[in-house]
């Protein structure tokens, strides 16, 4: 990709700092809104929760990065002849862009707008010298929300552990207690390690921190790395110690006190501990060096002349290149934009409450309603909670379903991420194939749970438009094509438990889960309705 001619380069519109090539990376920057708009929403919606709130500051940061790397790069004067990666960058960025936006996956679209940013990049200065931009667009990562799995395994795992660390630091304060899951009971109060108590509102940001001094530090490769993994470390432990404060005023004074205002203040005292820890750190790394300097020439955090940076965007070049990135970014939008609207579809389904009260040999016992706090979590738009006895059967088997319309706002959350929050264990779990009422097979998950010396036997899978399946990444794939086939949206989760009684064969429980299961195939179509 060559760039304009020089005469044309130079052309003044509106003065000095604006002329050709920057009147195109305007262009190209106002038709790249427009086009990535989704994921730019979903970001914006994104930053409202605790655990992304640092999110505006991220692209703030990057900025900043870029100016400091730009300080060591020389104005180019001459032609600019290696455009053509970032192309090929921004083609890959413009299909995963419409790829989200025709599926309806707004994340994948931020996705991809990370993408054009670099590409710009490459296209404005060439693969030689834009390619070392690469830290700042990185560093971008850490502004978009975790995929809906991903994040309440996480979540889920630092609960586990900020909650033994927790019982840990009160066991050494002396304060008796005991830890159920993610329940730590005091005796006369019992708190419970929520969502908001598992430390990603504060891991993200000084996970964001910590690639900032990693980029920065100037020292060996393995201090970097270390800078950039101890933000995981450092943010469980505080967070661990915060549970155990929460704890020991509990014990001591009451539940209010942990409440309101100082639970926030709370909150922020141990994030502004995180990052001086990580300035602690850095400092040790500092003295631990051969050479005598500061931790202020460590991490070069000299900002002298970022003005004068910033003002070389004057300097961009005209291009074929960029001139191709705004029309055919902007082309898209406009053309998105003119393409009607797709009618949500229409799914024909009964809701739960129309659940049979026989199914099979099997009675269906009231509607169990879960509690608020867990329905507000789950979020589905219709679930039905019952257990299924039968005169022949030695226990009864527990059945759980919940349906989601629309799963853009979330969607289903898999049993590995619940059960230990209730103080269950997996002792085992397999995928396991099973026969439905026509014959056909399809797989799912077979779970052990134990507490103490109780067990469980678990099944459940994944129901998407009829397609039944263990794999949650499967459910994604069917969710993607059933978006792109039919416009639909909704899917659900099964799971049948039933108790191992502390005599009774596994093989025993297991016949009992599988004569279950077949009698609740017949009616469940009517309830999760098929493709």
């Amino acid at each position: 990709m060559t760039d304009i001619p020089s005469v044309s380069r130079r052309t003044d519109i509106f003065g000095h700092f604006f002329h050709w090539g920057t009147f195109w990376l305007i262009v190209a920057t106002v038709a790249a809104g427009l086009f990535f708009w989704e994921g730019i929403a979903e970001l914006l919606k994104a930053w409202k929760m605790p655990e992304y709130s640092h999110g505006p500051l991220i692209p703030v940061l990057s900025g900043l990065l870029f100016l400091r790397q730009l300080k060591t790069v020389p104005v180019n004067d001459g032609p600019v002849t290696d455009r053509w990666p970032g192309v090929a960058l921004l083609i890959v960025a413009v299909l995963m862009g419409a790829a989200g936006k025709m599926i309806e996956i707004r994340d994948i679209v931020a996705y991809a707008l990370i993408l054009w940013v670099g590409a710009v990049l490459l296209i404005s200065f060439g693969w030689n010298t834009g390619k070392h931009f690469w830290p700042p667009v990185v560093h971008l990562v850490f502004m978009l929300p975790l995929p809906g799995a991903l994040y309440y395994g996480l979540s889920t795992y630092l609960q586990g552990i900020s909650s033994e660390l927790g019982v840990y630091f009160l066991q050494m304060l002396r304060v008796p207690v005991y830890l159920e899951g993610n329940i730590i009971d005091l005796g006369v109060f019992k708190l419970q390690v929520a969502e908001a108590c598992s430390g990603l509102r504060y891991l993200f940001p000084i996970l964001s921190f910590s690639y900032i001094f990693a980029v920065l530090y100037q020292g060996p490769m393995w201090h970097k790395t270390l800078l950039l993994i101890s933000a995981a470390p450092i943010t469980v432990f505080m967070n661990s110690v915060r549970i155990a404060i929460a704890g020991y005023i509990v014990n001591n004074y009451g539940l209010e006190w942990v409440d309101g205002f100082t639970h926030f203040f709370e909150g922020w005292v141990i994030f502004i501990s995180c990052v001086l820890i990580l300035f602690a750190f850095a400092w040790v790394l500092v003295k631990l060096r051969r050479d005598r300097i500061g931790l202020i020439e460590a991490l070069d955090l000299d900002t002298e002349g970022l003005g004068t940076q910033a003002k070389r965007i004057g300097l961009v070049q005209p291009s074929v290149a960029m001139i191709f990135a705004a029309l055919l970014v902007g082309g898209l939008a406009a053309s998105w934009q003119a393409i009607p609207t797709r009618e949500a579809a229409q799914i024909n389904r009964e809701p739960f409450l129309l659940f049979p009260s026989q199914v099979g040999e099997w009675r269906a016992g009231p509607h169990q309603p879960l509690e608020q706090q867990v329905e507000r979590i789950l979020a589905a738009d219709d679930y039905l909670s019952v257990s299924l006895v039968n005169a022949a059967s030695a226990a009864p088997v527990d059945v759980f379903m919940a349906w989601y319309k629309d799963q853009s706002g979330g969607g289903v959350h898999s049993p590995e991420v619940c059960l230990p929050g209730a103080g269950w264990e997996i002792a085992k779990l397999d995928q396991i194939e099973a026969q439905g009422l026509a014959g056909e097979t399809f797989t799912l998950n077979r779970a052990i749970i134990q507490k103490g010396v109780d067990r469980m036997l678990v099944y459940y899978w994944y129901d998407q438009r009829g397609v039944r399946t263990a794999s949650m990444y499967q459910a994604k794939l069917q969710l993607m094509l059933g978006r792109l086939v039919n416009g639909r949206d909704d899917s659900a989760i099964v799971r049948l438990i039933t108790p191992i009684g502390p005599k009774e064969e596994i093989a025993v429980a297991e016949a009992r889960l599988v004569d279950s299961m077949n009698a609740l195939l017949t009616p469940l179509p009517r309830f999760v309705p098929g493709g």
